[in-house]
């Protein structure tokens, strides 16, 4: 199976398991969006929706966000991980946002990344979900179902190489949809433990359950 059979195969197999896929937080706005994804690092979707529920109460928009301290919104996220990190971060992205954007979250990959603790993969969310652009954010689940599915090389290290890979062979119209059926996919079947195999239909081509099959062979050569 040649690459574009392998990307067909998976893309085509995707769609038709997850044809609704979208995110799984909860937002009225982009700005909100942009805080949810902020906390989602090393934070489940789940834990998020908890607590952007009170922090957007308090503070829906930049202009009240940035209004707000470091303290004030640390003792609203304080259920989430590194969040200390997370609040100075949100604290200075939200200033920014008003001194710099008008309060308005910004739709390109160079401004969103002047934002403080707007790194790559979180602007790629915002280009691919807030603004429907062709993006490919790679996280744990992304980065786990490219190498499985063997959608990626060897060379595929870090997450920067990954999203080159794959948009080398998505196409455009389809890339960030695909990025909601790979993490979706890796959230509920292809997960990091106990992966559900036998119900997955992309089973034959997992590199994962095949490096038993190639060690036995070596083996018996």
């Amino acid at each position: 199976m040649n690459a574009n059979e392998r990307y067909t195969r998976v893309l085509d197999y995707l769609s038709a398991l997850l044809p609704e896929a979208k995110s799984e937080l909860n937002y009225e706005s982009d700005f909100q969006l942009l805080v949810a994804v902020v906390l989602s690092a090393q934070c489940t979707d789940k834990r998020v929706n908890i607590i952007t529920k009170e922090l957007f109460a308090h503070y829906p928009t930049a202009f009240e966000m940035a209004r707000a301290t470091e303290e004030d919104i640390y003792t609203l996220i304080s259920s989430c991980s590194y969040p200390h990190s997370k609040a100075a971060h949100i604290a200075a992205m939200s200033k920014k946002l008003v001194a710099d954007f008008n309060g308005v979250v910004p739709d390109n990959m160079e401004q969103l990344t002047t934002l403080p603790g707007v790194g790559r993969k979180t602007a790629n969310v915002m280009l691919a979900v807030a603004f429907d652009k062709p993006a490919m954010p790679v996280d744990t689940h992304v980065f786990r179902v490219a190498h499985r599915l063997g959608l990626v090389n060897k060379n595929a290290k870090t997450p920067e190489e990954t999203e080159r890979q794959l948009t080398r062979h998505i196409p455009t119209e389809k890339l960030s949809k695909a990025h909601h059926w790979f993490l979706l996919f890796g959230r509920y079947t292809c997960t990091a433990r106990n992966p559900k195999c036998d119900g997955c239909g992309l089973s034959d081509i997992c590199t994962e359950k095949m490096k038993p099959l190639l060690q036995k062979s070596v083996e018996q050569a």
